[in-house]
């Protein structure tokens, strides 16, 4: 219910102690899953005091217990367990504290455990986290390496020597974070994203040892999966020994089986680059030295052929026949001029013997009006008509008699 306030009727803080206290109070029991980071057992005192932590999300609350309720399972349950309790919420009036009253721990077990983990792995791989082609390939030689391991642990130095024995020039980067207990997923989680955020990070390598599927239970840890899932740079998991499989190993881009297997897998060994480089020269060198062979082979048998050991051999036997073609063009030519020749010595004499020039040698004369209108009948002319007579060796002047017929006298 919603209590209403107002700065000049504000409620004191005992009364909102009381009404949080008020509503706390009626809700019922539950059961909550968390894992156990303190314990505290004091002599003679009838309550047992703990802290429930959940790892994935780095919350935490209080637990009282009656002695009798814990007692039933203090041999199997520590500081580290994870237990389910079955508890109702109790709100501390005077301190404004919040904690669960505990009336039934019971231990998780490595079954329900391994139950959780199924139906989570099912989950997340429902939602395409697992699929092969979300998977990055790894480069070839990187430069800069992240490392995610315990401080001083086995995974941490098997990766180093392991990697700059193969490649003595790789550098790494390491966080040195708790790899199991209440703290590791989110320091794990914190790693991870620091090292995706530098860009000459080129691979990220997650490293732990071998232990128990409680020691590795944070690897499987949905937080961790999702955040590696995200991740843009290359994840490579290497977690505990070949029969561990946490759902990291699923989620990340290449699953190692130990963290030495990690190092091979991501660093190439120099010395079989050395004698792949080697190799592969030798390959080449003997293509190189077949392919001139060939080459040379072919070249002589070209050499050997008669047009190239004497070229001129063909232009010599063309010769003779170009001239005698050339002599043969020449005489057609001079024939065809001859005969155009005689034909245009043939036209010429009879176009002089048909021009009017040849006519006037012969002594006939050609009369022109004054308008040089050529005279060829007498009735074109009148008596005393003045007209110009033409010969062939040049003209003058005739006057046409008045006394005369016109058709008979000029």
């Amino acid at each position: 219910m919603a209590v209403n306030t107002t700065p000049e009727s504000p409620l004191p803080v005992g009364e909102v102690s009381r009404l949080i206290g008020g509503w706390i109070d009626r809700l019922g029991a539950i059961w909550v899953e968390g894992q156990i980071t303190q314990l505290s057992r004091r002599p003679g005192a009838g309550v047992v005091f703990l802290t429930l932590r959940d790892p994935s999300y780095d919350i935490s609350v209080s637990v009282t217990a009656y002695r009798q309720v814990f007692d039933a399972v203090s041999d199997v349950v520590s500081e580290g367990a994870r237990v389910v309790v079955l508890a109702k919420p109790e709100w501390y009036t005077p301190r404004g504290q919040l904690s669960l009253r505990a009336t039934e721990i019971r231990p998780v077990g490595v079954g329900e455990l391994l139950a959780r983990l199924e139906m989570l792995k099912k989950s997340l791989a429902a939602e395409g986290l697992f699929a092969p082609e979300r998977k990055k390939p790894l480069p070839f030689l990187p430069q800069l390496i992240g490392l995610v391991c315990g401080r001083a642990s086995a995974a941490e130095r098997d990766v180093l020597e392991n990697a700059r024995h193969r490649w003595p020039a790789v550098r790494f980067e390491v966080r040195n974070v708790p790899v199991q207990g209440v703290h590791a997923v989110p320091q794990v989680v914190q790693a991870v994203k620091e090292l995706d955020a530098i860009d000459d990070v080129d691979v990220i390598i997650v490293a732990r040892g071998g232990g128990s599927v409680e020691d590795l239970l944070p690897f499987s840890d949905e937080q961790l999966v999702r955040a590696v899932a995200s991740c843009r740079t290359p994840v490579v998991s290497a977690i505990g020994h070949e029969p561990d499989n946490p759902l990291l190993d699923h989620v990340a881009d290449l699953r190692a089986s130990t963290p030495t297997d990690a190092a091979k897998k991501v660093v190439p060994d120099v010395g079989e680059e050395y004698e792949r480089v080697r190799m592969l020269r030798d390959r080449a060198r003997r293509c190189v030295e077949a392919l001139v062979e060939r080459e040379e082979r072919g070249l002589a048998h070209a050499l050997a052929r008669p047009s190239m050991e004497d070229p001129h051999r063909m232009i010599d036997e063309r010769a003779d026949h170009v001239a005698s073609l050339l002599d043969r063009s020449r005489r057609c030519v001079g024939h065809l001029l001859d005969r155009a020749a005689s034909e245009l010595t043939h036209t010429h004499a009879r176009v002089v013997a048909l021009s009017p020039a040849a006519t006037l040698k012969r002594g006939y004369a050609v009369l022109q009006k004054a308008d040089g209108h050529v005279v060829r009948d007498p009735d074109e002319v009148t008596a005393d008509e003045a007209l110009r007579a033409r010969v062939a060796e040049g003209e003058f002047s005739v006057r046409v008699d008045a006394g005369s017929d016109a058709r008979t006298d000029a």
